[in-house]
């Protein structure tokens, strides 16, 4: 078995996510495919999280890539929430996503107060409904309960957050459009990026983990279910399956896999001095191990990830989660407040007000440090 560091380890993790040097701008589409999409909860943490790894682009840019080109993707996907998925890989995604099979269960559909045959109605009324003109839940619920002549299909999916539509998506009739003030819209993914060819979905995961483990291996079985949100002994079956792909290593004591192809690149590489400056659930932060206290700290685990699945900002050192931050926009300014679990060494107090400057930059503003 392979021996690793920890500052191996986490350099090289950096470098998979553009966490060493920023990429130019013209890559913002690979970056986002290497870091396998981009947490969108947030919108503006999904733009910060493309900030602390690209060079010189703005909100618009961002906002261009995915509204206005079609590039990104804004779509549920990993464990039901929401990200921004290239529009080149969204049809591996979109396979990976059809093995979902939660919501077929008799006790969801109790829960939600439907039948098979009727969750089976609003994906076909989804399908067959959208196009690649932006249309409101509203618009979408009564259309779909017009059409299979249910009229309780309007309350439920208006009611919630969307969950109903949720089966939709993972089976690439449904993503995002453009909002319309402040209601957002919906349309048919073929439609609106354009058609694709289907991959078989066994396939299409065992993709996806070898792109987790390139960003952000090694990791265990449990780390990937986490992240993917599967089951774990399903977990174990989609490692077993890449067969001589995936070796275990040892990191001083902690034992995941990683892919057999990279492990000579990982051990190459050494600490890097890197302070980032992250938002909320940030990529690097959900594809991190939690099972190992040299990357997140355990006595302030808490302080990371927050009840209802809340991901606080953090600022990452070296690869290790060492305090959170936050920012406010005030008048011509903004203000970005540091909560370090240590003081800091002078030398990353200064990288940390030069992510603060650039923060600044990025919105146009000036900005003041506070600790």
């Amino acid at each position: 078995m392979t021996s690793l560091k920890w500052n191996q380890v986490n350099s090289w993790r950096l470098s998979r996510n553009h966490l060493l040097e920023r990429a130019d701008s013209d890559q913002l589409l690979e970056v986002a495919g290497r870091i396998c999409g981009l947490h969108a909860q947030l919108m503006s943490a999904a733009e910060l999280s493309l900030w602390a790894r690209v060079e010189g682009i703005s909100p618009a840019d961002i906002k261009s890539a995915i509204w206005r080109k079609r590039q990104l993707v804004k779509t549920w996907a990993m464990r039901g929430t929401l990200h921004l998925i290239s529009a080149i890989d969204f049809p591996l995604y979109v396979a990976a996503l059809s093995l979902h099979a939660h919501y077929r269960r008799d006790s969801w559909l109790k829960y939600h107060g439907i039948t098979l045959d009727e969750l089976g109605q609003i994906i076909e009324g989804v399908r067959v409904t959208l196009n690649d003109s932006g249309m409101m839940r509203e618009q979408l619920a009564e259309a779909i309960a017009k059409r299979a002549r249910n009229p309780k299909f309007a309350e439920l999916l208006n009611s919630g957050w969307g969950t109903l539509l949720k089966p939709a998506a993972f089976q690439g009739h449904l993503c995002f459009g453009p909002s319309q003030g402040q209601k957002i819209t919906f349309v048919r993914p073929d439609k609106w990026i354009g058609a694709w060819k289907d991959i078989d979905p066994q396939e299409a995961l065992k993709e996806i983990l070898r792109r987790y483990l390139s960003a952000y291996g090694p990791a265990t079985t449990g780390d990937f279910a986490r992240w993917w949100g599967l089951q774990p002994p399903a977990a174990k079956r989609f490692f077993k399956s890449l067969g001589d792909e995936v070796e275990e290593v040892e990191v001083e004591g902690w034992k995941a896999w990683a892919l057999a192809s990279l492990i000579k690149q990982i051990s190459h590489h050494k600490a890097s001095g890197s302070v980032r400056l992250l938002p909320h659930f940030d990529p690097y932060v959900l594809g991190a191990p939690r099972s190992c206290g040299r990357i997140i700290p355990e006595a302030h685990r808490d302080r990371i990830f927050r009840p209802s699945a809340w991901i606080s900002p953090v600022v990452l050192v070296d690869g290790r989660m060492e305090g959170v931050w936050n920012y406010e926009k005030k008048r011509s300014q903004v203000v970005v407040k540091i909560e370090m679990f240590a003081p800091p060494a002078a030398t990353v107090k200064r990288s940390i007000e030069r992510e603060a400057k650039r923060l600044g930059e990025f919105f146009e503003m000036k900005v003041c440090v506070d600790y």
